[in-house]
This record gives C-alpha cells, structure tokens and sequence, in this order.
C-alpha cells in the first residue's frame, strides 16, 4: 500500500495525534482491500498442469501410484513453463462421514503442497474432486440437501484454513458434475451457490476471492446449453467458469474398442495413416475443436467471464510396427500443441492432465514426456495467451485533492475500461457507487460522505485498484 502523508498546520501533540490516527485509519482500511477480479487473475495466468491422480487419491496421496508430492516436483513444473497448478483433492475421505470434519493432519498436507506453489509464485487451484462421487454422481433432488450441507461444511473449513491466502489461491467448487439436463442444471446452481456462499461467509480475503463455477458436466456443449446463469455473490467479477475438454474421446481416453465406436490412433492434418486406417480419427478434429471452444468464448470470454479448461489430454499407446507408432507419437503431440494454441488464442488458459508417469517421474522431479511438454509449451507460444483479458489499455487514474473538504475528483485516462467505480468506510461497508461513463473522464463525487477516511475500489477489466481517501 502506497502511504498517504497529510500534514496540517496544527500544534505539535494535536498533528501528532491526528497523524497517528491518520495511519491507523489507513492501516484499517488497507486491511479491507480486495483480492483482484477474475480478470485479472485469468490475464496472468499462462499455462496450467493438474497434480493429477495423487491428493484425490482414494486410500491417500500414494494409493494411485503418485509419490509423496515434493518442493522438488511442483520447482520442476514451474521450470518447465507451468505458472498455474490445479490440485484435485478428496475431502469425503478424509472426513467424519456423519459430521463432515474434515482430518486436520489431511488439510495440513493439502497445505503444504499448496505452500510448494505459492513459494515458486505460481498460482493454484483446490477443488473438491470426484471422492467417491459424493457430490458429482448425486446432481439430483433426491441427494440435493444432504449434498447442500456437505458442500457448506467442506467449504466453510476449507476456506478459513485458507482464508489468509492472496489472490495466487483459488477455490473449486466441484470437479465434474454430473448434469444431463435443466433439472439436474438447477440442482448444480444450488451445488454452486452453497459453495459461494459458504466460501464468502468466512470473511478476510475470501471475501473477493476468485471462485470457479464448473459447466455441467464440464462439457462444453452441455454447459453452452444448459448454464444460463451464475451463483448469485456479493461482489462483482470473481467467478471464473470451468469445463474439461477430451474429445474425440476415441483418441484421448479410450482404451477398447466399444460397439459405438473404434479407438483412433491417429488425428490431425498430416497425421493420418495410409495403412491402419481403420485407426484414423473421423470425427473431433481441427474444426470441430475451433467450434466447441468458441462456443466458450462466445458464452463467457466475450462477456468478461474468464474459462479455464480444467482438464484436457490425450493418452500414448504402445503399437508397432514403428511406423505406427511415430505417426501416433506424431498425433498425441500434435494434438496438445494445437488444442493449446487454440484455447489460448480464444483468451482460456488450459490446464493438461498429468498422472504419475506422464509429464514427470514424481519421485525423481525429472521430465518423462519431452515430446508432449514441447507441444504445450509450442502451442501457449503460437496463441495469444488469455488475449480477451491482457489486451487492454494501461489506464492512469489521479484523484484530487486528497484530502477533500467537499467532492473529490477522478481523472480517469480509459474511462472505458472502468467497470464499476464504489466507495467503503472504515468498517467495509459500501457507502457509495460512484457513476461513470465510457467517454467521461473527470468525475466528480464525495459530496454525500460525512468527514472520515475511505476506500475507492476502482473496477477495471483487468485489475481491481483501491485508494485511500481523506474527507474533514
């Protein structure tokens, strides 16, 4: 927080005292800051990587093949070019199923691993993953309070552990949904809302905390038809919206062929097979990825409303002859180079999923899939990263004077780019909303305030900024 020295002519002990005060005042103040918006998170976040198959592990963190996480591994993601983790975490199991308390020693560790990211400035987000389905397989009126009360009492203990965290920590609210249709859509809302509401609840900075809502089922096409509104909240642009992304599903995740469907090993421009045809991809290619994620950017980028894609990926399998198996190495990387370009160059930030023996070896730190790293990374080089959220005008604001006896004025160089102008007493609470236009640059206001010392949160499409104001 930048000071504000005022100096008055008034008898040494009397501008002393009032001085103190002063500060005091501005150390108050400065105490009710805001975490940044959405926006301005999303804009400086680059590339994500999951922690996959390890804190959500069912039996505990080594149950899945993961090795205890190290300082180690989350530095070697962070050199790799990874500035964003996503930490799918269990809490059902690890908590009193009649009470839902959650294990201390368990929350702990969760801390922890979070600590190894903020430690290496990285950003991170805690979920609350699948975990035997408590939440995700249970969309449905039947489950709905009994799920409502869980979901209360997960996030509650969650977020006060947490609740001292800056803005580099961000809460999940679920993982992947299950939701077919409008009905289960209004039971997620209700999912949704609780975690909101609960999270907001606890007060300190996670009163303006970036929260991310997830799309049914995390399906784009399902979450572009069915999620027509976002949880209610007390503050503006602190949402994020999340869906994964594994289609064709043939290519990315199958493992048998099904009586709907062949795997394919093979996709993309050049990467088709003249002798395994039967394994080429004949649907959920280039255009049709283009399609889905700008059915994203249409719903929600466009709007002001970042998206994550929390998941996406694409699995190697073992073929021969060798041929066949460049050709789908050729595929694999291929596919995560241009999904990254492509989501990114539509202002989204990807996350990949990665599980013990993927990207790295998790007990040594060291990378294990060169090929497919170097297409992630190729593929956040060739897009715009998070375009719609860093492609704005630097603005410069002055407010004058300060301080005031009357009105106070904003000089404002982007008026358009300014959302919301409010101000905040001591105690937190808005006492004003400033009005403001696209194309007015000085704005006047302060007349109604009684002599005090305030907040000014200025609302911008990329950042939140607060000033310290003086009326006597």
């Amino acid at each position: 927080m930048s000071t504000l020295f005022i100096s008055f002519i008034l008898p040494n002990k009397r501008r002393a005292f009032f001085l103190l005060t002063v500060f005091s005042l501005l150390f108050s103040l400065s105490s009710k800051a805001q975490l940044p918006t959405a926006q301005h998170i999303a804009g400086k976040m680059k590339v994500g990587w999951n922690l996959g198959n390890t804190l959500e592990a069912i039996g505990g963190e080594t149950a899945w093949g993961a090795a205890y996480t190290s300082q180690k591994l989350i530095d070697a993601a962070k050199a790799a070019g990874f500035n964003t983790v996503r930490l799918p975490v269990a809490w059902f199991t690890h908590s009193d199923t009649v009470t839902s308390v959650i294990n201390q020693a368990w929350i702990a560790r969760v801390k922890q691993v979070v600590d190894y990211c903020i430690k290496d400035s990285m950003y991170v987000i805690i979920n609350a993953h699948w975990d035997k389905g408590w939440l995700e397989n249970r969309v449905n009126e039947a489950n709905k309070a009994t799920v409502n009360k869980r979901q209360q009492a997960y996030w509650t203990q969650i977020a006060n552990y947490f609740k001292d965290y800056d803005e580099h920590l961000l809460f999940a609210g679920a993982n992947e949904p299950n939701v077919e249709n409008a009905t289960g859509m209004s039971v997620l809302l209700s999912y949704h809302q609780t975690f909101v509401d609960a999270v907001r609840a606890t007060g300190g900075n996670n009163s303006s905390r970036t929260l991310i809502i997830q799309g049914p089922s995390t399906d784009i096409d399902k979450t572009n038809k069915l999620m027509n509104t976002l949880p209610k909240d007390q503050i503006e642009n602190r949402m994020i919206v999340e869906v994964h992304y594994y289609t064709p599903w043939n290519f990315c995740g199958m493992n048998k062929d099904e009586s709907w469907g062949k795997m394919f090993y093979y996709w993309g421009k050049g990467n088709h097979s003249t002798t395994d045809v039967t394994r080429n991809a004949t649907w959920g290619e280039e255009a049709e990825m283009d399609k889905l994620l700008g059915l994203m950017k249409t719903r929600f980028v466009d709007k002001g409303i970042p998206v994550i894609i929390g998941e996406f990926g694409a699995f190697r399998r073992k073929l021969s002859p060798p041929s066949d198996q460049q050709l789908h190495n050729a595929s694999i990387e291929y596919y995560y180079r241009y999904f990254t370009k492509s989501a990114m160059s539509k202002g989204m930030i990807t996350f990949c999923w990665d599980t013990p023996g993927g990207l790295f070896n998790r007990s040594t730190a060291t990378i294990i899939d060169n090929g497919v790293l170097n297409a992630i990374m190729q593929g956040a080089k060739d897009g715009t990263t998070a375009t719609a959220f860093t492609k704005v005008k630097e603005n410069e604001i002055i407010i004058y004077p300060n301080p005031f006896t009357s009105t106070i004025t904003m000089k404002i160089s982007h008026p358009d780019n300014v959302n919301r102008i409010a101000v905040y007493d001591r105690l937190g609470r808005q006492v004003e909303v400033v009005k403001h236009s696209a194309d007015k640059n000085l704005i006047d206001f302060g007349a109604s305030l009684k002599p005090d010392m305030y907040i000014v949160q200025v609302d911008e499409i990329n950042w939140t900024r607060s000033y310290n104001v003086l009326k006597y």
